[in-house]
C-alpha cells in the first residue's frame, strides 16, 4: 500500500484488528502510530478516522447496504472495512472526496481482487454523489421502530439503547436518551491526574484543571506520554469519572493512620494509583488484587511511584471474605462489568457486548461482592463501582446482596448517600440523581458513565 496516506493505512491496519482479531483500539492504535512513525498530524488523523469510523460502523453499514444495494452481510468482510473508513471520511470529515475515494480504491486493490476493487469505487461514488443530510435521511427513512431510529441515528445496538433509556429513567431523566446517544459519539478530552503527594494539578501551568475532581488536569494538546510528570508515573491518565470513584472512597471519612485497605480487582492500576496516595498520605496501607497475571504488570507498573505502603498480588477475589474475613477497613470493587460506560473510548465495545453478556457478568458481580462484604471490617466503607450503567449491573447488585447479606445474617450495613459524599469531593455541582447511588454520564458530567455507591458495616 505504498501509494497510500499513512494515517489511512494505520487506520485500516487497526479497524481490520479490531474486526477480524479481536484487538483493542486504544491498546492496539498508539503501537501502530508510533510504528509507522506518523507525524503529530498524521496521528490525529488516524485516531480521528479509526475511532469515528468504529463508533459509526453501525450506521455507515446502512449507508453502505443502500449504496451497495445489497445487505453488508453478503460483502467482501476485508472491502467492508475499507468502505466504512471511506464512509466515514465522506460524510464526517473535511477530506476532499475524491481522495477519500481514491485511496480508498488503492487499499481495496491491496486487500480485495480486481473485481472487489470496481465493486468499491462504484459503492464510494453513488456515497459521494449525495450530501450527508441526504443520506441521513434515507437511512432514517427505512427504519422500522423508534429504537431502531435512534439506533440507526446514533449507531448503537438496540438492546444498549433500552438499557441506557432505562438506568436514565431510574433518575427521571429518560428525555436525556439523545444527548446521551450523542455524547457517545463524540471524541472525549483528555483527563489526567495528579498523584496526591506527588504532583499537583498546578504543576502543569499550560493546562487547565479538569472539571469536578480536585486532582485533575485537562491535558493540554499533545501526546501526554510526552510530559515529564506522566513519564516519572506521578501524572496519569485517567478519566475525571475514575478518579472520583476512587476519592469517593478515600475521602468519605478522614484516614486513620494503621487503616488497610484493598483494591479487590485492581487491573490496569488507575485507581490502584490513586488509592495508594491517598492512603500513604493518611497513613493507611493498601493491598491491590489482580486475578489475571498480564494485569498484575500492569498494575504494578502503574503503581511505580506510590510503591511504600503498597503489595500488588495475583489472586482470586472471589476467595478474598473466606480467606481474609473483616480484615479491610476501605475496599474498593471495582467490578468486572460490560462496559458500556466507555463506549466514547472503547467504541468497539458496542458492537462486540450482547444481552448474554450482562447475564453472565451479574453472577460474578454478586459473587464479588458477597465476598466484599465478608473481607469489611466492621466500621469499614465498600464502594461498589462499575463502568457501566446497566441497572443489572449496578443498584440491582447492592440491593439484591444486600437482601441475601441479611437472610444470611450478616452484620448491619448502612448505604451512605453517594451524591453527598461526591458533592463534598467536587470542585463544581455534578447534578447528580437522587441518592444513595450517584451515576456519572457522559452527556452530563463528560465523564465516563462510572456507577458509584458507597457501604458501611455497622461496627
Amino acid at each position: 500500500m505504498s501509494g497510500v496516506q499513512p494515517a489511512r493505512r494505520v487506520a485500516l491496519d487497526v479497524l481490520r484488528a479490531v474486526e477480524h482479531d479481536d484487538a483493542y483500539a486504544n491498546l492496539l492504535l498508539p503501537q501502530r502510530i508510533v510504528r509507522a512513525r506518523l507525524s503529530p498530524q498524521d496521528a490525529g488523523l488516524a485516531t480521528e478516522l479509526t475511532y469515528g469510523t468504529l463508533r459509526l460502523s453501525g450506521y455507515y453499514d446502512r449507508v453502505i447496504a443502500l449504496a451497495a444495494r445489497r445487505p453488508v452481510t453478503q460483502i467482501d468482510p476485508a472491502l467492508l472495512d475499507v468502505l466504512r473508513l471511506a464512509s466515514h471520511q465522506l460524510l464526517a470529515t473535511r477530506v476532499a472526496a475524491h481522495a477519500a475515494v481514491d485511496e480508498s480504491v488503492s487499499q481495496a486493490r491491496e486487500v480485495g481482487s480486481r473485481s472487489g476493487t470496481g465493486f468499491v469505487n462504484g459503492v464510494l461514488r453513488t456515497i459521494s454523489r449525495s450530501t450527508p443530510d441526504e443520506w441521513r435521511a434515507r437511512v432514517l427513512d427505512g427504519t422500522t421502530s423508534a429504537d431502531d431510529r435512534l439506533a440507526a441515528e446514533y449507531s448503537h445496538p438496540e438492546w444498549v439503547i433500552r438499557a441506557f433509556r432505562g438506568a436514565l429513567a431510574v433518575e427521571g431523566r429518560a428525555d436525556e436518551l439523545d444527548a446521551l446517544l450523542a455524547a457517545d459519539n463524540e471524541p472525549p478530552r483528555v483527563s489526567l491526574v495528579a498523584l496526591p503527594g506527588l504532583a499537583d494539578p498546578s504543576d502543569l501551568p499550560s493546562a487547565d484543571p479538569g472539571r469536578f475532581s480536585p486532582v485533575a488536569i485537562t491535558a493540554p494538546s499533545g501526546d501526554p506520554a510526552s510530559l515529564p510528570l506522566v513519564a516519572e508515573s506521578k501524572v496519569r491518565v485517567q478519566d475525571e469519572g475514575s478518579q472520583l470513584a476512587a476519592l469517593a472512597l478515600s475521602r468519605v471519612a478522614p484516614i486513620r493512620a494503621g487503616e488497610r485497605w484493598l483494591d479487590m480487582c485492581a487491573g490496569p492500576g488507575g485507581k490502584a494509583a490513586l488509592l495508594a496516595a491517598e492512603a500513604a498520605a493518611g497513613g493507611a496501607t493498601l493491598v491491590a488484587n489482580e486475578l489475571v497475571p498480564a494485569r498484575v504488570g500492569l498494575v504494578q507498573k502503574a503503581l511505580t511511584a506510590v510503591a511504600d505502603g503498597v503489595t500488588v498480588r495475583q489472586g482470586d477475589a472471589t476467595l478474598i471474605g473466606a480467606s481474609e474475613p473483616e480484615a479491610y477497613d476501605r475496599i474498593l470493587l471495582d467490578a468486572p462489568c460490560t462496559g458500556l460506560g466507555a463506549l466514547r473510548r472503547r467504541p468497539e465495545a458496542r458492537w462486540r457486548k450482547q444481552p448474554r453478556d450482562v447475564a453472565q457478568l451479574t453472577g460474578l458481580q454478586a459473587t464479588l461482592f458477597a465476598a466484599a462484604l465478608e473481607a469489611l471490617a466492621p466500621g469499614g466503607t465498600l464502594a461498589y463501582v462499575t463502568c457501566s450503567p446497566h441497572t443489572a449491573e449496578t443498584r440491582a447488585i447492592v440491593e439484591s446482596g444486600l437482601k441475601r447479606w441479611a437472610r444470611d445474617g450478616g452484620a448491619d450495613i448502612d448505604v451512605l448517600d453517594a451524591p453527598s459524599t461526591l458533592e463534598a469531593i467536587s470542585t463544581a455541582p455534578l447534578d447528580l440523581g437522587p441518592g444513595p447511588f450517584a451515576q456519572l454520564w457522559p452527556h452530563r458530567h463528560g465523564t465516563d458513565a462510572m456507577f458509584i455507591s458507597l457501604l458501611r458495616k455497622r461496627p
